[in-house]
């Protein structure tokens, strides 16, 4: 099995001094020797344990409810790969990328996903649980109703990401862009926003509670929240 060894900033999930937000945990995995994977693709409920998937391309392929322990995944192309109900454990992804991964319904524990190149990720419903997104760029990330607790979204760029009715718990964004997120009654807590490169709060911006943001981000937020408040800010007439 893959070591985990806490790491990263406040990886004990203890509150940051003065900042009154629990830390994410941050595992670090040191994966075992690794078999390459020699199979001529993915199958429901498939049983990948010690495994390296290299380069594979499984474009269209189901591996529905399919587990992934101590694997490695570099380089492959997931477009349209149905793996709704997945386990993937212990496991790093590399430079994975495709359109339209079905991952719903599926539990992420101890991942890290680096330079990913992904598209209309389906992830609703979805548990995550020390999980590390580093890198790369994901476009209309489905994370509705999901439930992610010690999540670290690291130097990535989220477009338009769907966090609707999810829950977030102890999770960081860190030199992230986040452009036309959805905060749809979400549910957030010990969530830490400050380090975000880029904030853009399309919808659900009243359900910041629970969240911390920096000084700058609240005045670039002024005018959402305003308008979420039915707050009408005038400047007042000039001279007066």
């Amino acid at each position: 099995m893959a070591r985990r060894v806490a790491g990263g900033r406040g990886g004990t999930g203890v509150k940051a001094p003065g900042a009154g937000v629990k830390a994410a945990r941050r595992p670090e995995l040191r994966l075992p020797p690794l078999e390459p994977y020699d199979g001529a693709g993915l199958e429901p409920d498939g049983d990948y344990d010690g495994l390296e998937f290299r380069e594979a391309d499984f474009a269209g392929q189901d591996g529905g409810g399919a587990r992934f322990m101590d694997c490695a995944l570099t380089g492959c192309a997931l477009d349209e790969t149905r793996l709704r109900h997945a386990r993937v454990l212990d496991s790093v992804l590399t430079g994975v990328r495709g359109v339209g991964t079905d991952l719903a319904e599926s539990t992420l524990r101890d991942v890290e996903l680096v330079d990913a190149r992904l598209g209309g990720v389906q992830l609703h419903g979805s548990v995550l649980e020390r999980v590390v997104v580093r890198g790369g760029k994901i476009d209309y990330l489905n994370l509705r109703k999901a439930r992610l607790k010690d999540v670290v979204f690291e130097g990535c760029v989220l477009v338009e990401p769907d966090f609707g009715g999810a829950r977030l718990e102890r999770v960081e964004f860190v030199d992230c862009v986040l452009k036309g997120a959805d905060l749809t009654e979400a549910t957030l807590v010990d969530v830490d926003l400050r380090a975000a490169a880029e904030l853009d709060i399309a919808r659900g911006v009243e359900r910041l509670a629970g969240a911390v943001i920096s000084t700058h981000q609240l005045l670039d937020l002024a005018p959402v929240l305003a308008a979420a408040l039915g707050v009408r800010v005038d400047g007042g007439a000039e001279g007066a």
